[in-house]
């Protein structure tokens, strides 16, 4: 199974990536921003899962997932958004444009592990 791991700082990507290998999940890609993620969603039809940070420059999570949503070839694709934006508000915005499970920062590896396996089965 490959994910593309989508945020802006390296240090909450390599976090990311550490739990997912701890959860055997070893074929990770990785984007800075919406606007690279989407070269690698381009690049790579066979990505399973997209993890994706909301706040980001070039082109946000949100953006990113619109984006997906509309995108014929990726539009199906599980979509767990990463963010601070804990708010009922926000959590409605991102669940409408798209995104299958949401977790706020910080969280635990078991979070993660919960979310993948609401996803995935």
């Amino acid at each position: 199974m490959k994910i593309l791991v989508v945020d802006d700082s390296s240090t909450m990507r390599r976090i990311i990536k550490n739990t997912l290998k701890r959860l055997s999940f070893e074929d990770v890609l990785e984007a800075e921003d919406g606007l690279e993620a989407i070269k690698q969603l381009e690049e790579n039809s066979d990505i399973d899962i997209i993890i994706t940070d909301w706040n980001m420059p070039n082109m946000n999570g949100l953006e990113l997932v619109k984006w997906i949503r509309e995108n014929n070839v990726h539009n199906m694709k599980p979509i767990i958004m990463v963010t601070t934006e804990g708010g009922k508000k926000e959590v409605i915005v991102a669940l409408k444009a798209g995104v299958n499970n949401y977790i706020v920062k910080p969280f635990t590896p078991q979070v993660l592990k919960e979310k993948l396996n609401m996803i995935i089965g």
